[in-house]
């Protein structure tokens, strides 16, 4: 179908302002860029409790995380990784997002502020949200008020980390995931899909970003099929958790994620899956700007409630800010 039209709209707007291509800029112009979304964005819903913690590392060096706890009881906990090709965004730009998920599936929060690269490159990310995993399981009752299940979830590059962990998880006998959450994520450094070579999905994301992001995580390029930095490459995905796995229909990381759900499938794993049709790259961050971002969160509230005891489930639609 036709480009949604809000993103139409957005998109012009962004062209109108000059917005420069990632990938001819340096990382640090390109995140001033990133954090001019957040007044666009505005805030999210007001929470019960909002904290931060540092969270240490497998190297030694420590990390924010910021733990969004909705009103009323808990029913889950989801450990949550941003997007930005591993190079950009904070915890900051995705507050309203998470505040948005929490209150939404009436879940329990934590954004993970992982390190960023070219500072910290692979596996530095990786390792970071596996230390998260294993700080908010070892404290969900004292998060959450009870056992409830806990989840990863990410979107482009944070679902890469959140595939990687619960793949990382799986192969370390632990922390249990009950359910991995998967938006547009970057499963293989594979620049020669299909949607990769159509000019049409070379939206907010174009192959020359996603290599100039792959160039800054992981610059050695023969660490690149490890299954630490490409989960499509790992040997088997079974025993992995249930996956919800979401794509655009413009944007040049579809094929992959597809094929990633397509994986999990024929190894075992039980997975729902859908492709947002007129929806770009990026398009679940833009919560108050994008209404596919509000259908993206719907979707995975109703899986959850399918998928999950019915006192962990999340909250009817009526509840949604």
């Amino acid at each position: 179908m036709p480009l949604d039209e809000a993103t139409a709209a957005y998109l012009e707007r962004a062209a109108q302002a000059g917005a420069r291509p990632l990938h001819e800029g340096t990382p640090e112009q390109a995140r001033a860029a990133y954090a001019l979304r957040r007044a666009l964005i505005g805030p999210g819903p007001e929470m019960a409790s909002v904290r931060e913690d540092m969270v240490t590392s497998a190297d030694g060096e420590q990390f924010r995380v910021r733990t969004l706890v909705p009103h009323g009881a808990a029913r889950a906990l989801i450990v949550y990784y941003h997007g930005g090709g591993w190079v950009l965004g904070d915890i900051d730009d995705f507050d309203t997002l998470g505040r948005t998920i929490a209150a939404r599936l009436q879940a329990a929060v934590v954004l993970v502020d992982y390190r960023l690269a070219p500072d910290r490159r692979y596996p530095a990310a990786a390792d970071d949200a596996l230390a998260a995993l294993e700080w908010a399981s070892s404290r969900t009752a004292e998060i959450t008020g009870g056992p409830v299940p806990v989840l990863v979830m990410g979107d482009s590059a944070g679902g890469n980390l959140a595939a990687v962990t619960a793949l990382r998880a799986r192969d370390a006998g632990g922390p249990h995931i009950d359910y991995q959450v998967l938006v547009y994520p970057v499963t293989d450094a594979d620049f020669d899909t299909s949607t990769y070579a159509e000019p049409e999905y070379q939206l907010v994301l174009s192959r020359e970003s996603m290599i100039w992001f792959w160039d800054h995580y992981v610059p050695d390029g023969s660490r690149r099929t490890e299954p630490g930095a490409s989960p499509l490459r790992a040997a088997s995905l079974a025993g992995l958790p249930p996956a919800i796995v979401l794509t655009a229909e413009y944007d040049p990381l579809r094929d992959e994620g597809e094929a990633y759900a397509a994986r999990l499938s024929a190894d075992g794993v039980p997975v729902a899956s859908r492709r947002f049709a007129g929806q770009m790259h990026g398009f679940l961050a833009l919560v108050n700007i994008l209404p596919g971002s509000a259908d993206a969160i719907s979707y995975v509230a109703a899986e959850l409630r399918a998928a999950l005891p019915p006192d962990a489930s999340a909250p009817p639609e009526d509840t949604r800010d």
